[in-house]
């Protein structure tokens, strides 16, 4: 059977909840590229997976509407309720058309290593784009294109030290990884980092901050052959 983010939901939810260093370190990448308080506030999490992200912001105070494809993650994130002070909300919705989400209706939108699952960038672009406020912003985190692209592998230099071949960074489009305990297993969208860049800017986007934070201590830890590279690249950009 091929995987779908549905077949590998409960799997992913005990991954996160029993501790995944690198969904923890995504998660605080992404929140740096927020206010510290989003009191009076509405966010639109994509992609909300279990919904880590969605009660993180709920948290400082936002009111906040998570939306993900896959029935059994929203399940899975309504069980787990929300995060005063701020209300979480969950549908599913499809990123690339969020017909659940009314047009200039939200301050933010997030997504943790989402936007890299859409199939059509574009069209989750314009999608946003509708829902967003006009002094509204875009924040979010993908696998870095380079170091996580398709046929990634490690090797050792002559001095024993690892490092990592990049893989085929040209080939975009869908790939899956052959990984049995990889998320990716369930299928990734890879682009060029241009192409990211590039489709914010044809959109209307102005970008604020491109980061490419180094690993967690925790995630060094857990994989030393990490130290030194960054495992995602993360974006914010208003409307312009």
């Amino acid at each position: 059977m091929t995987d779908t983010w549905d077949t590998i939901a409960d799997w992913y939810v005990e991954l996160l909840r029993t501790g995944s260093a690198m969904h923890t370190f995504n998660c605080d990448v992404l929140l740096d590229l927020l206010p510290e308080r989003l009191d009076d506030t509405r966010v639109l999490d994509i992609g909300c997976g279990e919904g880590v992200i969605s009660r993180a912001t709920a948290a400082r105070g936002a009111a906040v509407v998570g939306i993900d494809p896959s029935a059994r993650m929203i399940e899975h994130a309504r069980a787990a309720g929300g995060s005063p002070p701020g209300t979480v909300a969950y549908a599913i919705d499809d990123g690339c058309v969020l017909n659940t989400i009314a047009d200039s209706s939200v301050d933010w939108a997030t997504a943790g290593l989402a936007l890299n699952n859409v199939p059509d960038f574009d069209a989750a672009l314009v999608a946003v784009r509708r829902v967003l406020r006009s002094s509204g912003r875009l924040a979010f985190t993908i696998p870095h294109p380079c170091f996580e692209a398709p046929r990634a592998t490690w090797t050792q230099s002559s001095g024993g030290a690892a490092r990592r071949v990049v893989g085929d960074y040209r080939a975009e489009g869908f790939w899956r990884s052959d990984d049995p305990q990889a998320v990716r297993r369930a299928g990734n969208q890879h682009r060029m980092i241009s192409t990211y860049l590039s489709a914010l800017v044809r959109h209307g986007f102005l970008i604020e901050a491109v980061t490419e934070p180094a690993p967690s201590a925790q995630v060094v830890a857990g994989n030393r052959r990490r130290a030194g590279l960054p495992p995602f690249l993360a974006l914010r950009a208003r409307c312009g």
